[in-house]
């Protein structure tokens, strides 16, 4: 019975989540593995160049979308950090090696924004040839909505909220723009990351093995809306931890029982 109710609270997130309001509906991601991206969509770059994904694609390498907006409140720096955390370690350098593609999906968002935020990111990497491998994109809505779902990527904003309701994850494309895999969370190891861009060179398709999205929005029954809640993540690691000590401790409940059984 203890074990049962360990359960509870995940049929709690579930109930949560069963009826959503109009603010968040088609915010999502659908996994569009062996789709191609569009090589004509446009964006511009933090020095306010205007880039095709065509131009991207002929560089040669393998590239990791980052999508997301410069001044969303928690989710999104998250996940940028969690993308510097796992490429800093690695031995292969962006620009060199593999391109990665930090784009805003607000199109109200500046390139002076995007350049300033650019900046924080590729002094504290410190490595040469970074300042060429990582763009920083900005955009006007209708290319990065066409980007967005290429690689079913749904978001929305939310005039109650001020803000885009969107889920966490980055993608990786072949040279020539094929998504091989999704990777989800705001943290990525670094083996995984590599794994990820290794088959991403060679146009080979990743499954999904773990599928874990943090949503900029949690449903609160109170205020009957959605609110920020970043560290859903938090919550389920608890849950988990409850549950792998209650199954434990279940087992050694039993054992002792059996024990007891063979020793009377």
């Amino acid at each position: 019975m203890g074990v049962w109710l360990l359960f509870y609270p995940l049929t709690g997130f579930a109930q949560l989540n069963r009826d959503k309001p109009d603010a968040v509906k088609g915010v999502g991601i659908q996994e569009k593995l062996g789709d191609y991206i569009p090589s004509d969509i446009e964006l511009i770059d933090s020095r306010g160049d205007t880039v095709s994904m065509g131009t991207l694609f002929k560089q040669g390498k393998p590239i990791l979308l980052n999508p997301g907006y410069y001044q969303c409140p928690q989710l999104c720096s998250l996940i940028r950090t969690g993308v510097f955390d796992a490429v800093k370690d690695l031995n292969w350098t962006p620009g060199k090696d593999y391109t990665i593609v930090s784009f805003s999906f607000d199109s109200t968002e500046t390139t002076k924004l995007a350049d300033s935020v650019k900046k924080h990111y590729i002094k504290r990497f410190d490595r040469k040839g970074v300042d060429d491998g990582w763009y920083f994109m900005t955009g006007a809505g209708g290319q990065v909505r066409r980007l967005t779902n290429s690689v079913g990527y749904g978001f929305k904003y939310d005039d109650s909220q001020s803000q885009i309701a969107h889920q966490s994850a980055i993608i990786f494309t072949s040279p020539k723009g094929k998504i091989t895999r999704y990777l989800y969370g705001i943290n990525y190891e670094t083996l995984d990351v590599k794994n990820a861009l290794y088959k991403a060179a060679d146009g080979k398709i990743g499954s999904t093995v773990e599928r874990i999205v943090l949503s900029c929005y949690q449903y609160n029954p109170d205020k009957e809306s959605y609110v920020p809640m970043a560290f859903r993540i938090m919550k389920l690691g608890g849950i988990a931890t409850a549950i792998i000590l209650g199954g434990a401790l279940s087992i050694f409940w039993i054992r002792e029982r059996v024990k007891k059984k063979d020793k009377s």
